[in-house]
């Protein structure tokens, strides 16, 4: 047994000279523990972190600021360039409504602090730190701490109110920030009465977002046919072609020679051809051309469905039908033009519109013939495993200096914070990516650690840094201050989600993200959307955030001065 205390002291010691390890154990057991089902209940990830970090915590664990606040920008930049195109469309006709939204949920959480502290007779310093933690947001506690000079306090009491403001906080914090994720992403899809995955896979499809992964259905498809029509023999390939229907000839084997379609080369008779088009035009070639057989051989040619960026002034202005009359039709039309992109939106392909400067065509062919069009019209996005860093980094800076821009109104410093503008950049990056498809690439996997690792080990560090003042404050004012932190935190999620359905009328998925981003409680977004599957409650979050953020801060002052 001795043996065991020493190794478990050894540990402890070794956690609390190394936080990174402890963040690793941390993000572990979250990831662990929150990915298990007890029947139909999952705690979830983020909670999961944060109860970890909180019990961890108790070791006298502390994760450095700057730590904290590097991993919480990976996350937020993440997320706004998962969603930047969406929120960008969405924000034409949505942003009243969530400017109203907000501050209703806003005005909730303020009178309930207010309502609170005039019946438990909490002071201001008390009353901030409730209002701060139950809604998650450090710069209501920031304002209040720096403005309590206003209300007129001597210097003992002011430093014993700016102290139980702390406690407030750290004791509202960690318990409303694991209710309000868990119910957010479990109990709230079922008071909508929705499946939130599947409302959201479906939001997805109309919004244009489609799953990546292979499919089974394939548009144009390429199989071999033995020419046994007499008539069609010494004809071309274009002369094929154009009797076809919608099918082409790429290849074919002339003895034991395998020659690729070119606009003179004749069909000989006995000849093996190699057909593209979809299934449809294929089954109707088969009876004009003749059997369909077996050639590996032949049929073993590279491939791909490449998007090419219209960079060259020579292709803008073109018709679709002049591109392919004039630049898929130097390959004898074994290039397919699968579908155009504008603005990150698709348009019909249909002959008569004018190819753009940034389009993006999606053709299909041989890979060889796919490369000499890439150059001649422009550049090739092939997908990547490799991140634009660079993209990111710039993106980052420049959010952030934004951030930090302050002014002040009625002395009351104000800025959106280095989060809020990090988020703002990665919202410009991702719909200036989907526009201008030839830099700032991010692969979804990168993503997907941005926002999972980022957001986990931003919340590990709330709950390390708050774990010591959480026993303290319990100790002082037991769960009295818990459960009303409880209620400043729950109180206008209910509201929300009423008005939210019944009032703006807003898609159970916008409305979820959206009463997260009006309580500013980031963690929130994280569960949702890994309940959803989807990105998208980002989309109904980003502006509510951003307008909660400054009103929070404001409202720091306020509560101070309405129940001092």
């Amino acid at each position: 047994m001795q043996i065991l205390v020493d190794a478990l002291n050894v540990l402890a010691d070794a956690l609390r000279h190394h936080p990174e390890i402890a963040l690793f154990l941390t993000l572990a057991i979250g990831f662990w523990f929150g990915a298990l089902k007890f029947g139909s209940f999952s705690l979830g990830v983020v909670p999961s972190t944060l109860i970890a970090a909180l019990l961890i915590g108790q070791l006298g664990i502390t994760m450095p600021s700057f730590m904290q606040q590097t991993l919480f920008l990976i996350f937020l930049f993440g997320i706004g360039y998962s969603v930047g195109p969406q929120f960008f469309a969405s924000l034409k006709k949505d942003a009243l409504p969530q400017v109203a939204f907000t501050l209703i949920m806003l005005a909730t959480g303020f009178l309930t602090t207010w309502a609170i502290s005039k019946l438990m007779g909490y002071g201001p310093g008390l009353a901030a730190g409730l209002l701060a933690g139950g809604y998650s947001n450090s710069g209501t506690l920031g304002v209040a701490s720096s403005n309590i000079g206003q209300l007129g306090l001597d210097a003992q009491q002011t430093a014993a109110q700016t102290g139980l403001m702390g406690v407030a906080y750290a004791v509202t914090l960690p318990t409303e920030g694991v209710l309000t994720a868990w119910f957010l992403a479990s109990v709230a899809p079922k008071m909508l009465r929705v499946d939130l995955r599947k409302v959201s896979k479906e939001l997805e499809a109309k919004m244009g977002i489609h799953d990546e992964g292979e499919q089974a259905y394939r548009p144009i498809v390429t199989r071999a046919y033995r020419l046994a029509n007499a008539a069609l023999v010494g004809h071309t390939p274009p002369e094929l072609d154009a009797g076809l229907r919608g099918a082409v000839v790429t290849r074919f084997r002339k003895g034991a020679e395998i020659v690729d379609a070119n606009l003179k080369a004749a069909i000989p008779e006995g000849a093996t051809l190699v057909l593209s088009g979809s299934p449809h035009a294929l089954f109707a070639a088969e009876k004009t051309i003749g059997p369909e057989v077996e050639d590996n051989e032949l049929l073993a040619y590279p491939t791909e469905e490449l998007d090419i960026v219209v960079t060259n002034k020579k292709a803008v202005g073109r018709t679709v039908q002049e591109l392919e009359q004039y630049e898929l039709g130097r390959y004898g039309r074994s290039l397919f033009l699968m579908r155009i992109t504008r603005g990150g939106e698709p348009i019909p392909a249909t002959p008569d519109i004018k190819i753009e400067r940034w389009d993006v065509l999606t053709i299909r062919g041989a890979r060889k013939n796919v490369d000499d069009l890439a150059k001649s019209l422009g550049e090739a996005d092939r997908p990547t495993s490799k991140s634009d860093i660079a993209f990111m980094g710039v993106g980052v800076v420049v959010g952030a200096l934004v951030g930090l821009i302050t002014f002040r109104v009625g002395g009351v410093p104000l800025s959106l914070s280095t989060g809020v503008g990090v988020l703002l950049a990665g919202l410009v990056c991702g719909y200036l990516r989907s526009r201008y498809r030839t830099f700032g690439g991010i692969p979804a996997p990168a993503l997907w650690v941005f926002n999972n690792v980022g957001l986990n080990g931003f919340i590990a560090g709330i709950g390390f840094n708050a774990a010591a003042g959480l026993v303290a404050g319990l100790k002082a004012y037991g769960a009295g201050l818990a459960v009303n932190g409880i209620v400043v935190a729950m109180l206008p999620i209910f509201v929300g989600l009423l008005v939210g359905k019944y009032v703006f009328k807003f898609h159970p998925t916008l409305l979820l993200g959206a009463v997260a981003g009006a309580r500013t409680f980031t963690p929130a977004l994280g569960a949702l959307q890994q309940e959803a599957q989807s990105t998208l409650p980002a989309v109904g979050y980003t502006l509510p955030f951003a307008l909660a953020r400054i009103v929070c801060a404001v409202n720091g002052l306020l509560i101070m001065l309405v129940v001092r």
